[in-house]
């Protein structure tokens, strides 16, 4: 797959609001951006619900407490998907996402990629891997069009 100057320019802003996160656990500061027409409609992070304190605020992760393995039981965690904060966002604001791309740092769980396809999100662009083999299957039979991006190489020093 050949990607654009936008999806790497769009890329790097999931990964930008990837650190606004509020989880506590390393390597899971996970950020969405969704795009329309080359404009960002709306944007996510995972992090707990507004006015629930954080996992960052608490001083632990629920999950690495309860020794829960990455990509099991979505909902035992404190935070929301950045995926789905992205997707709320859009319904609070009343921003129309049908035939969007959603960047996203991780590939999503099978629970964000109901909402992705009910959303009516045509396309997903990911760079890292995420231990959900079902979001695959739900994608295909849904014909959502399903990329993973390798990181943009490094600019030339010419």
């Amino acid at each position: 797959m050949s990607f654009d100057k936008w999806d790497y320019r769009f890329m790097e802003m999931a990964h930008i609001i990837s650190g606004w996160t509020s989880c506590f656990a390393p390597g899971r500061a996970i950020g969405a951006v969704i795009v329309r027409d080359k404009r960002i409609m709306t944007t996510g992070y995972n992090g707990a619900p507004a006015g629930m304190k954080t996992c960052k605020e608490r001083g632990y992760c629920l999950r690495r407490r309860l020794n829960i393995p990455s990509g099991t039981r979505a909902e035992v965690c404190y935070a929301i998907h950045a995926e789905q904060n992205a997707i709320i966002q859009a319904a609070k604001l009343g921003v129309c996402i049908e035939g969007a791309t959603l960047y996203c740092t991780h590939q999503p769980c099978s629970v964000c990629a109901k909402m992705i396809v009910n959303a009516g999100i045509r396309r997903v662009v990911y760079e890292q891997g995420y231990p959900d083999d079902f979001t695959h299957e739900i994608f295909g039979e849904t014909g959502v069009q399903v990329e993973k991006m390798e990181p943009a190489p490094a600019p030339s020093a010419e």
